[in-house]
């Protein structure tokens, strides 16, 4: 099959949407212009920043993929994520809105001290590159079927677009770019669900409904409770586990890491913010239950568990192959095109998110350097180190035979609990001091290593186990000293 015209669309929508992200981005003067935007930025267009960042190419690639595996039991953890966006608003949005933060962790250094800062912004650093070279690895696979060509050429091809309207056009410009392709990758979805609906199904939706059912993966809410207590923690999609699990990493994912908050802050008000983050939560069920159902109808129409059968070695692999070997040409490049753009949104938002950390939190503060012009340049420095090393860390997690999205969530678990805990102690137990947020932080790190090592409980139950431990230890702290 000639698949030049699909080419054409992807080079063509590629170039496209960089030169509409450097146009929209702007002319920057300083670093709080390069990372924050001089101007406010629409609600509803940072809502859209904000979704197309979290999950573009891990809902594109990977949930398809999971419930073509297993059923619809992943929507539990969204309603947790709409719970967790509802307490941010509340919660910590307004204490982000009291002062001029460039960053998340500006709010520990007012609060704690220039050391919980620092800390906090490390330890997102080392968080966020793990997390992002999953998802950039993620972003290649299409890529890599589609030109037969190797996954580290695939990872180095899409960086390097990814950088360049992100060094150019700041974050104002991966912001609006973002607004564009999150109705390319959606509306994508929804022709290939209706391809799969009208053309290749003999029964249309009911085959999908019927073949589900026989296999029960239909089932939304699994309570968990007949395997045991050890049995109840150790499964990730569980009532409890996925709302609990999903409210606190939504916290600590869109309340504490700067790849959101930096989002937030464009806003310039807490009304808009609240409007964005809360917003965004809702969409994202409506995503998450999009391309659930193309996983679904996946499996109704190859009919097979057995991955090998398919010509794949992994369950990522699913939906690409369909779309390129199933689909009209020209439709197919489309929904690649937008695949990609949604997917660079990922890359271009950690890129910038990265380096605003590294600039803001660490370089600036260690430095008192004070000079505009200078400060740009180094930032944008910052900016190609953090691309560079995302393709290192994408070509380290090829090899996983883990999904993408869980993969890329366990990892973010992994330090969240701290961060979020951090956060919360701040906000709750007013006596509690640096050293205190400190100890707690690390502690909350380590026993998660531990938890993650020994394999005790499934990732879902990461995040709020780490909260528990940090608020725990720093409240202990914080009473023994005034003792």
């Amino acid at each position: 099959m000639d698949r030049s015209i699909d080419y054409v669309i992807i080079v063509a929508y590629l170039i496209g949407i960089a030169i509409f992200g450097i146009v929209k981005g702007g002319k920057q003067k300083t670093s709080k212009d390069y990372f924050q935007s001089s101007d406010s930025v629409q609600w509803w267009a940072v809502m859209f920043s904000i979704v197309a960042a979290e999950t573009s190419t891990l809902t594109f690639i990977s949930i398809p993929g999971l419930a073509y595996l297993t059923n619809l039991n992943f929507l539990q953890v969204t309603i947790g994520y709409l719970l967790g966006r509802i307490i941010i608003g509340t919660v910590l949005l307004p204490s982000y809105f009291k002062g001029d933060l460039e960053t998340a962790y500006q709010f520990l250094e007012n609060r704690f001290g220039s050391k919980t800062r620092s800390f906090a912004s490390v330890v997102f650093l080392f968080t966020r590159l793990a997390a992002d070279g999953v998802r950039l690895f993620a972003t290649a696979i299409p890529l890599k079927l589609m030109l037969d060509i190797s996954y580290p050429v695939a990872i180095i091809i899409i960086a390097i677009i990814a950088l360049t309207y992100t060094y150019v056009g700041g974050v104002k410009g991966v912001i609006w770019v973002d607004v564009i392709q999150m109705g390319i990758y959606l509306g994508g979805a929804i022709v290939a669900l209706g391809f799969l609906v009208f053309d290749f199904l003999p029964d249309g939706f009911n085959s999908i409904i019927l073949t589900s059912q026989a296999d029960g993966k239909m089932d939304i809410f699994n309570w968990g409770f007949d395997s045991g207590i050890a049995g109840f923690f150790a499964q990730p999609y569980t009532v409890l586990g996925g709302i609990i699990g999903g409210a606190f990493l939504s916290m600590a994912s869109h309340g504490t890491d700067q790849l959101i908050v930096q989002r937030l802050l464009t806003t310039k008000s807490l009304k808009a913010g609240k409007k964005a983050i809360i917003g965004s939560g809702v969409l994202v069920i409506f995503q998450f239950t999009l391309f659930l159902l193309v996983g679904l109808g996946l499996y109704a129409f190859y009919g097979t568990y057995n991955l090998a059968e398919i010509g794949i070695a992994k369950s990522d692999e699913i939906f690409p192959i369909f779309i390129i070997q199933k689909l009209p040409v020209g439709i197919s490049g489309i929904i690649i095109a937008g695949l990609f753009a949604a997917a660079l949104s990922t890359l271009a938002g950690s890129i910038s998110a990265l380096s605003s950390s590294t600039m803001l939190d660490l370089y600036k503060p260690f430095t008192g350097i004070n000079d505009d012009a200078k400060e740009l340049k180094i930032s944008r420095y910052f900016t190609i180190m953090w691309a560079i090393l995302l393709i290192l860390s994408a070509f380290f997690f090829m090899s996983s035979s883990q999904t993408v999205v869980e993969l890329a969530l366990s990892i973010a678990s992994f330090t969240y609990g701290g961060l979020l805990g951090t956060f919360l102690l701040g906000l709750v137990n007013k006596r509690a001091t640096q050293e205190d947020a400190l100890a707690g932080f690390t502690a909350g790190i380590f026993v998660m290593i531990t938890v993650i090592a020994l394999n005790i409980v499934a990732w879902t139950w990461f995040t709020l186990l780490g909260v528990i431990v940090t608020i725990i230890v720093g409240t202990l702290l914080s009473k023994l000293s005034k003792n």
